[in-house]
Formats: C-alpha cells, sequence, structure tokens
C-alpha cells in the first residue's frame, strides 16, 4: 500500500523536494557567480552602473529564493485549487517584496553616490530619496495586500483624501519644497554661482528645503523663500560667457574730418590689442548738441568682472593717449550766458562726462 499525503505519494514528495533543493541551490549558485562577476568588473571600470547591480544581488536574499523555489516545487504536486492558490499569492508576494528591496537598493545607492559628486544639494536629495522610497514601499505593500485579495479601493481613497488634507495644512511648505526639488532638477543656479533677484545681488551661499541664501555685496545674508526665489527673474552672472561692453565717445566739434575718420580706426586698433577683448564696431552715430558722438561695442571674454574692468581701464587709458597723440579733443558741455551790467552770473551746472557706458 502507498503511503499518501495530501494527496501526494511519496514518490511525488521526493521529487518536490529535490526540485526545491536544486531550484534553491541554483539560484543561490546563480548569484553568487554574478555578484563575483560584476564585483571584478566594478573595480576595472568606473560606471556606476556596475556598482548598483552588485548592491543590488547583495540584497538578494535566500529566504525569498526558498519561497520561489517552493513556488515551482509545488508544480509537480496535486494541490487543490484554494491550496495551490495559496502556494501562488505567497510566490507573488515574495516577488514583490525583492524587487521592492531592490528599487530601494538603488535608491539609496543614488542618494549615496550624490553625496559624493553633489555634496551643496545634500538636503534636497536626501528629502527625494525619502519620498521615493515611501512612495515605492506604499505600493509595494498595496500590490501585496491586492494579491492576498484585500480590496484597497476604499485604502486608496482614504490615502487620497488624507493626503490633500495635509497638502492643504502645509501648502506653504509644500510649495517651498517642490520648488527646491525644482532648483535641484533644473539648477538654474548653484552654491557659488553670483546671481541678481530684483535689486538683490549677491553669491548663492547655501540652498535648502525651504530657503535659499545669498551673500550680498555688503556682507549681508540675504534669505528667499525657494518658491518666491523661482517666481522672480534671476541673472545668473557665473555662467556668463562673455561681457557685452558699449560705450560713447563723445569729441569736441571743430575736429577736422581726417580726425574724425580715424577715431574708429584708432580704437578698433587699442581694442585689437588686449588678448582678451574682441572688437565688434565704432561708428560716428550722431551730432550732440555740444559733441560728436561715437558709439563703440566690444566683448570681452571673461565672466570675471575685475578682469573686465582692468581691461575696460587699459582700453580708456590707451584711448586717451591716442587722443592726445592725434590732437583729437574730449567734448565738454559749453553754455554762453549774456549777462546785463550788475547781474550776477548763475552758478555753472555739472558737467557731463565725457564717456557713458552701458553693459
Amino acid at each position: 500500500m502507498d503511503f499518501t499525503y495530501l494527496n501526494n505519494t511519496l514518490e511525488s514528495w521526493a521529487i518536490a523536494f529535490a526540485v526545491l533543493l536544486g531550484a534553491t541551490l541554483a539560484m543561490h549558485c546563480l548569484r553568487r557567480f554574478a555578484l563575483h562577476k560584476m564585483q571584478a568588473r566594478s573595480q576595472r571600470t568606473e560606471t556606476l552602473a556596475d556598482d548598483l547591480v552588485a548592491r543590488m544581488l547583495r540584497k538578494t536574499y535566500l529566504l525569498i529564493m526558498l519561497t520561489l523555489a517552493a513556488y515551482l516545487a509545488s508544480l509537480v504536486l496535486e494541490l487543490a485549487d484554494r491550496q495551490r492558490l495559496v502556494v501562488s499569492r505567497i510566490a507573488i508576494a515574495a516577488l514583490i517584496l525583492q524587487l521592492a528591496i531592490w528599487g530601494d537598493t538603488l535608491l539609496r545607492a543614488w542618494r549615496d553616490h550624490a553625496y559624493v559628486s553633489d555634496a551643496p544639494r545634500k538636503a534636497s536629495r536626501t528629502i527625494v530619496c525619502f519620498m521615493a522610497r515611501l512612495a515605492l514601499w506604499v505600493i509595494a505593500f498595496l500590490m501585496v495586500l491586492d494579491n492576498f485579495g484585500f480590496n484597497i479601493t476604499a485604502l486608496v481613497a482614504s490615502l487620497g483624501v488624507g493626503g490633500i488634507a495635509v497638502a492643504l495644512a502645509v501648502q506653504n511648505i509644500l510649495g517651498d519644497l517642490f520648488a527646491s526639488l525644482s532648483i535641484m532638477l533644473d539648477k538654474p543656479f548653484e552654491i557659488g554661482d553670483f546671481i541678481i533677484v530684483g535689486d538683490v545681488l549677491g553669491s548663492v551661499e547655501h540652498i535648502g528645503l525651504k530657503t535659499t541664501r545669498l551673500r550680498g555685496l555688503g556682507g549681508e545674508q540675504v534669505i528667499f523663500a525657494n518658491s518666491d526665489l523661482l517666481k522672480s527673474r534671476i541673472h545668473n552672472h557665473k555662467r556668463m560667457e562673455t561681457r557685452r561692453v558699449a560705450f560713447v565717445l563723445r569729441v569736441a566739434y571743430g575736429a577736422s574730418d581726417t580726425q574724425l575718420a580715424r577715431v574708429p580706426v584708432l580704437i578698433r586698433e587699442v581694442v585689437d590689442a588686449e588678448p582678451m577683448a574682441a572688437f565688434e564696431r565704432a561708428h560716428f552715430f550722431n551730432y550732440g548738441e555740444w559733441s560728436l558722438n561715437f558709439e563703440v561695442v566690444y566683448h570681452f571674454q571673461s565672466p570675471d568682472y575685475i578682469a573686465h574692468m582692468d581691461t575696460q581701464q587699459a582700453v580708456l587709458l590707451e584711448i586717451y593717449r591716442r587722443f592726445e597723440r592725434e590732437g583729437i579733443r574730449f567734448a565738454h558741455p559749453l553754455s554762453i550766458v549774456r549777462m546785463a551790467d550788475g547781474e550776477v552770473p548763475p552758478r555753472p551746472q555739472a558737467v557731463a562726462p565725457a564717456a557713458s557706458f552701458r553693459h
């Protein structure tokens, strides 16, 4: 008389046990082989993908492999529909759990890598990683409940209502938080950048979850809420590749036509002599009330403001020297005052500059 248990003979149970051991051993050996290959490869290369795969393989647990192997072993047994349904649900739950563990491992690896490659944004990346991990485990939990036959519709609805209530209660904080995430992802500026926001000028000193701090030109610290900052127009001067410089030279009336024709050529020579300056144009562009006006435009090939001012000074000094040698006079505003006998002449008005600048 053959021994049977749960409608399966001893031979069937022996085969199932052999499948269980064989599948577990095969998955374990495959994991060890792949892990060894990935670790060896990660030492030879600098790519992040090898390290991520190795970390995922290290987080592949033996208990989950046993559960999946047990499901494969159950396929050779004669089981009731209810028993087979329970085994399959346990196997699916184990698979979901393993996928969630792998996803969590990837997120934490990305966070740790970001700490090294982008340390100034550590706080923002931490909150992004936390929110992503939270969403991952909530989804995994709901999938496991649904797999075991629970009706998760009401639970999802209650979570949605609760989330809306919390969002309304802390909408200002959430606004700054998401603005911080936007700054982190889009990177309109970074720590150390010199920016202009409205009438505030300064260097970015800190980018936090709620605020961004600037060090003003006077040494004071200016603090912006992240949401207010993104609503403003931001001028990022550190990302300026070239600086356009435009100014007007005023030549006195009485200069000869030869001297006037010489001025643009002279200015081109002066600007071209500066290694960081690229000449664009110099034109006699209008007759002023008391001067003949030349507009000069060139581009300084660096965002460095101090270097720009050094070059600007060198250009202006050399133009002054050339004008002295050529006998070209700068214009000064003149006025003729007719006075009756005994009247006191009015005070002279301030003299306008002979050169004005536009950047």
